[in-house]
C-alpha cells in the first residue's frame, strides 16, 4: 500500500513537472545555432557583469522634517584671512535676540596675505572644484559619500618663509550661538560690552590703514566633517578701496547625514554675496567690514544612503538571462524562416508523383490519372495488382 502510495504521489509530481526532458535522438544541433548560442551567453556575461557595478553602486535618499529641536547651540566654524593687522580688527556674533556671543573660541592669528605656491595650487582646485559644483549641484551626493578623504579639507601650511611683513590676520576657531538668526561680523576696532547696543572701539584706527580684503578658507556650519566643502569655502575678494563693505545672506538647514562611512549632524547652507563701497558723500551709508548674516531654516533634511536589495539583484540577474534567451531564440527562428522562404526551400503539403512501370503498362505512357483524395479501400475479392498511384496536387 505504501508503495502504490509512492508511486501515485512520484508520478503527480512527474505530471508537475515544467522542464520536460528530450531525448537526445530528437535534438538536432546546427551551426547556426551554436553561433546565436555563444552570443547569447556572451550578452548576458556582459550584462552580468554590468549589473553587478549597478548593484554596487549606492545613493542618497533624501528626506524632509520639521526641525523640533530649538533648545541646542549651533557651531560656528571660522577660518578666515583678512589683510589687516589683528590689533585693527575684531570679530563676534549678534543675534537676532540683540544677545552678542563671547569670541572666546576665536584665534588672532598674524599672517602674510599672499600665499606661497602650494597654497595658491590648492586654493586653486578648490575655486575649480566650486565651480563644478555650481553647474552640476549632483556632485554632492559624491562629496557625500566618499567625503574626499584623500583631498586636503584645510589650507596646507607654508613651506618658505615669506620676506614681506606679517600685514595680515587669520581668524580661525569656532563659536557657539543660539540657533536664532544672527550676524556674525569681522570690523574694524575690537568689540566692547555696550549697555544700549552693540560697539567696536574704532576711533583710534586710521581709515587709510582699512582693507577688507579677504580669503574664506573655512566656513561651515554644526559638526566639523573631514573633506566636505562649503558654499564659501575658497572665496576671495579685493577690496578696491579702503571704505567697503562685504555682506553675505546666508540661509542654513539642518541636515542628520547617515552613510556607510559616517553618522553626523551637520548643516548644509546657501548663500548670496552683495558688496558696494562705503561713502557718505554719495549716500552710501553703512560701517565697513564683513557681514555674514545667517537665518536658519525651520525644515530639517535627512539625508540617507541607500542600497539596492540583494532580492531585487537576482530578479534582475534572472530577467536579462532569460530576456536575452528567449529574444535570441526567437531572432534565430526568425531568421531561419526567412532564409528557407527567400531560398525557396520552404515546401509545405506538396507531394510529388512517382513514376511506375506497371502503371506505365495497364494505362499506356501518355494516360497518368491522377487521383485527388484518400486512396480507396483494397478490395479483397479483385485480385492483387502491383499496380500503384501516389496522390498527387496539380
Amino acid at each position: 500500500m505504501r508503495r502504490l502510495t509512492k508511486k501515485k504521489a512520484l508520478h503527480l509530481v512527474k505530471g508537475l513537472d515544467a522542464f520536460p526532458k528530450v531525448p537526445d535522438s530528437y535534438v538536432e544541433t546546427t551551426a547556426s545555432g551554436g553561433t546565436v548560442s555563444l552570443m547569447a551567453f556572451t550578452f548576458m556575461l556582459i550584462l552580468a557583469f554590468l549589473e553587478f557595478f549597478v548593484y554596487r553602486e549606492t545613493w542618497m535618499h533624501y528626506e524632509y522634517e520639521v526641525d523640533k529641536d530649538f533648545k541646542s547651540k549651533l557651531r560656528l566654524n571660522v577660518d578666515i584671512t583678512v589683510a589687516m593687522k589683528c590689533q585693527y580688527i575684531g570679530a563676534d556674533v549678534l543675534d537676532l535676540a540683540e544677545t552678542m556671543v563671547a569670541s572666546d573660541g576665536l584665534n588672532y592669528e598674524p599672517v602674510n596675505f599672499e600665499l606661497s605656491p602650494q597654497q595658491r595650487f590648492w586654493h586653486m582646485t578648490l575655486q575649480h572644484i566650486q565651480e563644478r559644483l555650481r553647474e552640476e549641484h549632483s556632485l554632492q551626493h559624491v562629496l557625500f559619500k566618499s567625503l574626499m578623504k584623500d583631498s586636503p579639507s584645510s589650507l596646507p601650511p607654508r613651506e618658505d618663509h615669506p620676506s614681506a611683513p606679517q600685514a595680515a590676520c587669520r581668524i580661525h576657531g569656532h563659536l557657539y550661538v543660539n540657533k536664532v538668526a544672527g550676524n556674525f561680523h569681522i570690523t574694524v576696532g575690537k568689540a566692547i560690552p555696550h549697555p544700549r547696543g552693540h560697539a567696536h572701539l574704532a576711533a583710534l584706527v586710521s581709515h587709510d590703514s582699512y582693507n577688507f580684503s579677504h580669503r574664506i578658507d573655512h566656513l561651515s556650519f554644526g559638526e566639523k566633517l573631514h573633506g566636505t566643502i562649503n558654499p564659501l569655502d575658497g572665496t576671495e575678494k579685493i577690496s578696491p578701496d579702503h571704505n567697503h563693505m562685504f555682506q553675505y545672506f546666508i540661509t542654513i538647514v539642518p541636515t542628520k547625514l547617515n552613510t556607510y562611512q559616517i553618522a553626523a549632524d551637520t548643516h548644509q547652507y546657501s548663500v548670496t554675496e552683495r558688496e558696494r563701497p562705503i561713502n557718505h558723500a554719495a549716500g552710501s551709508h553703512g560701517v565697513s567690514g564683513i557681514f555674514m548674516k545667517y537665518d536658519i531654516s525651520s525644515l530639517m533634511v535627512r539625508v540617507t544612503e541607500q542600497h539596492m536589495p540583494f532580492w531585487k539583484f537576482l530578479v534582475r540577474l534572472c530577467g536579462i538571462v532569460g530576456g536575452i534567451f528567449s529574444t535570441t531564440g526567437m531572432l534565430h527562428g526568425m531568421m531561419g524562416f526567412l532564409l528557407d522562404v527567400l531560398c525557396c526551400h520552404f515546401q509545405l503539403g506538396l507531394y510529388r508523383l512517382k513514376e511506375d512501370p506497371l502503371l506505365d503498362q495497364h494505362a499506356g505512357k501518355d494516360n497518368v490519372i491522377p487521383a485527388v483524395g484518400p486512396s480507396p479501400l483494397p478490395n479483397t475479392h479483385a485480385p492483387s495488382s502491383p499496380l500503384i498511384l501516389e496522390e498527387s496536387v496539380s
